[in-house]
């Protein structure tokens, strides 16, 4: 099938090509002429697969021709979690819809809201926004939905790991009911079905793979590595290999600055981003890193689903993820709309537990390859692991494997890192953070008399 036959328009059409996009992926081919009929539509697709020009698309063409919006008026809105996957799906639409005369807008934390008000004032057909500006910027008066046509959730399922279940129902409520609503995402669990239910009238559901499905296309490797030679191990892959571009994606904030840094003393040129990053040192760095001036990009979990780098030849998970689905999500930034691409693993003894549940979950057994001069005293089980096991005296040792050319290395042992949950816990992407529930402490118990 060609774009041609999904029913888009000739300003469409040509934007697409301009872009050199000859056929349309799976879930563009299923999605978009449902979304053209009016459907409210549930669409599940592996990440780098498509999914924002799936309803970027069809939403240009249905809100083409209508009426100009009304000061401080949204005709359709697209949530999305992080303030990263907001300006990627902005992007798209200025993109594919150059040849149109629809406007558009995207509004998140991070950055002075008065500009953004000043740009609602005059109406907008599409605003991309992430949930916690989006109501500050209502309560302030800047915008309303009274000529809302479409909603679609991107990344459903991401946003509501992230905690915005609350601000989503609050924002549900500000709308029509008399909507189109769409929801992408790269997985759909029990808790977005449930969602669906009761925002969506008889959504059509289309999938395209399996759920939790790594792409084909991208090679995975895990390398056992004792906690303490991590960031040893990281510096001495770069330079062996010759990476020009790595995103390495840590568990923490704390953890990301701490191997950027590290990295630099290598000599490696290298840059972090989180969520304690102002929006303007996140823009930077990505940019860095997209023009080849920042050889490794130190990313925490807020990054997994916003960043749209072509052509990324490998990631790195520094830290594998405490919940297993982020996986899926951290290596679908390589091996992109059909390109090949390779994911790394530095997976020490503790995380054998996080390690059995990814591979549960993608169905897949990762194989292992020690590199000479990094292996681990303590072995990483095999299947679910049934406590810490120290390495052998003699043990056997894979020599260097994954189509890599590795050799021995030299890296002290540096601090081991403390454990800390995955960012966006029970916060808000656009930095504004909920308090800490902490635990009521217990009395100690009473001496015996």
């Amino acid at each position: 099938m060609t774009f041609d036959e999904l029913g888009l328009s000739e300003n469409l059409l040509r934007a697409v090509a301009d872009e050199g996009y000859e056929k349309p992926s799976p879930i563009q081919e299923k999605a978009i002429p449902q979304v053209l009929a009016g459907k409210d539509v549930m669409a599940a697709a592996q990440t780098g697969t498509g999914k924002t020009a799936a309803f970027t698309l069809p939403l240009l063409q249905r809100l083409s021709g209508g009426p100009r919006p009304g000061k401080r008026q949204a005709r359709a809105l697209v949530l999305t979690p992080t303030r990263e996957l907001a300006a990627q799906v902005q992007d798209s639409v200025a993109t594919y819809g150059q040849n149109g005369e629809l406007n558009s807008a995207v509004v998140f934390g991070g950055v002075k809201i008065n500009p953004q008000i000043s740009r609602l004032g005059r109406g907008v057909d599409i605003l991309v926004a992430t949930p916690g500006r989006l109501l500050d910027l209502h309560g302030q008066g800047a915008v309303s939905f009274d000529e809302l046509e479409i909603l679609v959730f991107d990344e459903a399922d991401r946003m509501l790991d992230m905690g915005f279940i609350h601000d989503i129902k609050r924002i549900v409520k500000l709308l029509p009911r008399k909507r189109q609503t769409l929801m992408f995402s790269a997985t759909f669990s029990g808790d977005i079905r449930n969602l669906a239910s009761g925002y969506m009238i008889d959504p059509v559901q289309v999938e395209v793979s399996p759920p939790n499905a790594t792409a084909d296309t991208v090679q995975q490797w895990v390398y056992p590595v004792d906690k303490s030679r991590k960031p040893a191990l990281m510096s001495h892959l770069i330079r062996e290999n010759a990476w020009n571009q790595v995103l390495i994606f840590t568990r923490t904030k704390h953890g990301a600055n701490r191997l950027s840094q590290k990295l630099e003393k290598d000599g490696i040129s290298a840059q972090a981003i989180h969520g304690n990053k102002s929006q303007n040192a996140r823009t930077r760095a990505l940019d860095g890193f997209k023009k080849g001036k920042v050889q490794a990009l130190v990313a925490t979990d807020i990054a997994a689903r916003g960043l749209d780098i072509e052509q990324l030849p490998q990631v790195v998970n520094f830290d594998l993820p405490n919940v297993s689905e982020d996986y899926v999500h951290r290596i679908g930034r390589t091996g992109r709309a059909g390109a090949s691409g390779r994911s790394y693993s530095l997976v020490s003894a503790d995380e054998a537990d996080h390690l059995y549940g990814i591979e549960k979950l993608i169905r897949k057994k990762l194989p292992r390859v020690e590199i000479e001069g990094f292996e681990p005293d303590h072995v990483v089980p095999e299947g679910k692991p049934q406590g810490g096991q120290r390495r052998p005296a003699q043990p056997n040792r894979a020599g260097n494997g994954g189509g890599n050319n590795q050799s021995r290395g030299n890296g002290g042992r540096g601090k081991q890192e403390r454990r800390a949950s995955n960012e966006g816990k029970g916060g808000d992407a656009d930095g504004n953070r909920r308090p800490n529930r902490r635990r009521r402490r217990r009395p100690a118990p009473k001496s015996a008399a």
